[in-house]
């Protein structure tokens, strides 16, 4: 290997016992190279952690001044701000951004990895802790710096964000406050979301602590679509008893729910009261405007480029910082009419 540790394609010839010549023709024309000798090949291509360089091989400072970001999706305008402020805050460090997206799935935000890997990024932003090990150690091998945002877990790496189970905690904590013992909540799909996980802890945690037992609290997992938020929404209006508060994973969900209850005939928040996660433009227009909680986006963005500056410049930085976030409160949260405290 090279002096940074990056495995090259001679590292990977000798270790497959082939040519250079075969590996390239394994990775650009694998079907002129007979199955045994490409297995060969492509177990010392993972067991390396290789990938082609995009041209920065030939860049005598080894670096290519960009910087990748792999984002869960881009049709949510949750990411849209963190991402405006790293890329403004990149941009004074003349960084380039590439972006990809993962559709929350683990295995192609691998394979978004290795292709920002490829063209050489000198770190990567991601979001989240919750992906395959193989993974982090793919970036760990790699030695690309990399920072985690939207939590502040994870075993390995750096993170810049907020507790999403205390902050999910407080809104539940809020809406027991006002009265309200029928709870239930529309979370995000969990599978590989520290995000969703953790707010649906937080506000099983709350419940907990108010008396509210687990099997009185249902929770349906839903895609972040106002779809899947109003689909989620007709399955708990039917339920006995009722909900008299719905607790949503994120805006959109609980604009999908909105809509789903008036079509119900129900009134929000007289009938049925509505809370959401982020605070996007959204939750200030629709009628009546969101309840939720205020997600530090922009500050994100910039203390996410900062750390991940430092980290390419191996300068010392903390490991996690910890953004608050604020309950907005709106109108979408009110008590509970007359009798719907003990659910009847």
């Amino acid at each position: 290997m090279n002096d940074r540790g990056k495995p090259t394609l001679d590292d990977v010839a000798r270790a497959a016992g082939v040519s250079t010549a075969t590996v390239s023709r394994c990775l650009n024309d694998p079907e002129r190279v007979i199955a045994l000798t490409r297995e060969r090949v492509m177990l010392a291509i993972e067991t390396l952690g290789y990938t082609p360089d995009f041209g920065g091989r030939a860049l005598a400072s080894r670096r290519t001044n960009t910087v990748g970001a792999i984002i869960p999706t881009m049709n949510n305008a949750i990411f849209a701000r963190l991402l405006q402020s790293f890329q403004e805050t990149l941009s004074g460090f003349g960084k380039t951004l590439l972006v990809a997206s993962s559709g929350y799935d683990p295995a192609r935000e691998r394979q978004q990895m290795e292709a920002l890997a490829g063209r050489g990024a000198d770190g990567l932003l991601l979001i989240g802790s919750a992906r395959p090990d193989s993974s982090t150690e793919f970036l760990l091998r790699r030695g690309i710096p990399f920072v985690g945002a939207w939590n502040i877990g994870g075993e390995e790496g750096y993170f810049v964000g907020f507790v999403n189970f205390g902050a999910a905690r407080q809104m539940c904590e809020l809406v027991i406050a006002h009265g309200h013992r029928q709870l239930a909540m529309i979370a995000g799909i969990s599978h590989m979301n520290d995000r969703a996980a953790d707010r649906i802890e937080g506000v099983r945690s709350a419940a907990a602590a108010a008396g509210i037992a687990r099997a009185d609290l249902p929770v349906i997992e839903a895609a972040y679509t106002f779809e899947d938020g109003a689909d989620a929404m007709a399955r708990l209006m039917a339920m006995t008893p009722r909900p008299s508060v719905v607790i949503c994973g994120n805006d959109v969900i609980a604009v999908g729910a909105m809509q789903k209850a008036r079509e119900l005939g129900l009134n929000v928040p007289r009938d049925v009261s509505i809370t959401g996660f982020d605070d996007i433009d959204l939750a200030g227009v629709v009628d009546p405007k969101l309840t939720t909680v205020r997600v530090p986006h922009r500050r994100m963005g910039q203390a996410a480029a900062e750390v991940l500056i430092k980290l390419i410049n191996k300068q010392p930085v903390e490991r996690r910082i910890e953004i608050p976030t604020k309950i907005i409160e709106r109108g979408t949260l009110a008590p509970p009419r007359a009798g719907d405290q003990h659910g009847s």
